[in-house]
């Protein structure tokens, strides 16, 4: 984090990727506004009356002026409130779904500018490709070229409310980060992210103690280039020279946490 406004937000730098796993989001027509949650991860969601998805259905049909009718459908995979922007790219596609159900074309431009009064990443999410994510959430630039890599997430099943993270982190602030306009390959892409830090991970740690245990088992497996926590945690995250070693890595990890190895979404596809 570079800084913190006057309102109390903390202004980002943080780069964005997009992993090859993800939940679910679609729409069909109805008299009302419903939602129905399915997927390995949709017990989480079960206790939650309101979730972002019908937050986000309800901020569009507001602001284009129609009926808020839809029947919702969310395939849960991800684990909830574990930093890997689960619910903002949920919240995103259901922008998405239903901008099409509704025959809005607001497109991409107009639907963010709704995201940011969302949440910070939803904008981020929307875009769904790799950004440079800056402000609040609300300034995006283009990523770096990045290269061919693999990726392991790991979350030790321990959910960690955002806003708890940010209320105990202590400290100064990080200079925006310099990286070039590429990299030739992951060991190289490491090696630059290996400079930097999360600015959340020390009070994350602090809150969470298995955020550290998850972080050891990710260097201690074979082939990881690096191990970052991901957002706000829980979930942390290993890089790899390629996703085959990658998906091969998770399976190494405890059968009690949420793991997942592979590659990028769009990225040497």
């Amino acid at each position: 984090m570079t800084g913190r406004r006057a309102d109390g937000y903390h202004l980002l730098d943080s780069l964005v990727v997009f992993a090859g796993v993800a939940d679910a989001v679609g729409a069909a027509p109805a008299a009302a506004l419903t939602l129905a949650l399915e997927g390995p991860e949709s017990a989480a969601l079960r206790a939650e009356p309101d979730n972002l998805v019908l937050r986000s259905a309800r901020a569009l049909a507001e602001a284009a002026g129609v009926p808020a009718r839809a029947a919702l459908t969310l395939t849960k995979r991800l684990p909830v409130a574990s930093g890997i922007g689960g619910g903002s790219a949920d919240a995103a596609a259901a922008l998405r779904v239903l901008d099409d159900l509704w025959r809005l074309r607001w497109g991409e431009e107009r639907l963010a500018a709704l995201a940011v009064r969302l949440g910070a990443d939803i904008p981020a999410c929307l875009a769904s490709r790799p950004c440079r994510m800056g402000g609040v959430g609300e300034v995006l630039s283009p990523a770096p070229r990045l290269p061919v890599c693999g990726l392991v997430l790991a979350n030790p099943r321990l959910a960690l409310p955002t806003p708890a993270v940010f209320k105990a982190r202590q400290g100064g602030f990080s200079e925006a980060a310099r990286l070039p306009a590429g990299w030739p390959h992951a060991v190289a892409m490491a090696g630059d992210l290996a400079r930097l830090r999360n600015d959340l991970e020390p009070a994350a740690i602090a809150l969470c103690p298995a955020i550290a245990e998850v972080l050891a088992a990710l260097r201690g497996l074979p082939g990881c280039l690096l191990a970052r926590m991901s957002g706000s945690g829980a979930t942390c995250f290993g890089v790899f020279a390629d996703p085959v070693t990658a998906a091969g890595a998770a399976d190494l990890l405890p059968d009690a946490w949420w793991r997942w190895g592979g590659g990028l979404h769009g990225v040497g596809e």
